[in-house]
């Protein structure tokens, strides 16, 4: 069975400045992860752990495709755990002065053996937060 996360939040925000939040990473630093090694192209690869001190998981992620303004693609992998990987998108669609943002996060029961902590639910609370808390909140204020 597949296992899916979809995150759908309507923001208070252009298209445009969404995107550049998405793939600017001086701006992805302020809300979502501190990702030094991202450069927006596809294949180029990228790092990074979760924010605090413990950097605990080591995340790793290929670009697969890129609609500018509209669509990022890009594999999601935790390295020293497992080689299995998941796939991560991100989708903007324009709704007038608005933009709607749907994140789809695939394939998570790939990440069952590695425990808990990568289970769905966990997943699904986490990008959530990013989405509708995190994200939000940057773009919208």
């Amino acid at each position: 069975m597949h296992e899916n996360v979809i995150v759908k939040q309507k923001l208070a925000s252009p298209a445009e400045k969404v995107w550049k939040a998405l793939t600017d990473k001086a701006q992805m630093k302020q809300w979502y992860f501190d990702i030094p090694d991202f450069e927006l192209g596809v294949h180029n690869e990228f790092n990074f752990y979760e924010p605090g001190t413990a950097q605990k998981f080591h995340h790793h992620a290929e670009i697969l495709e890129i609609i500018p303004g509209k669509k990022l693609k890009h594999t999601w992998s935790y390295p020293e755990l497992s080689k299995e990987k998941t796939i991560v998108k991100w989708q903007l669609e324009e709704d007038g002065d608005a933009t709607i943002v749907t994140l789809t996060h695939k394939g998570l029961e790939n990440l069952h053996h590695l425990g808990s902590e990568f289970h769905r639910e966990n997943f699904e609370k986490r990008w959530a937060e990013i989405v509708n808390v995190q994200l939000r909140k940057y773009v919208e204020y």
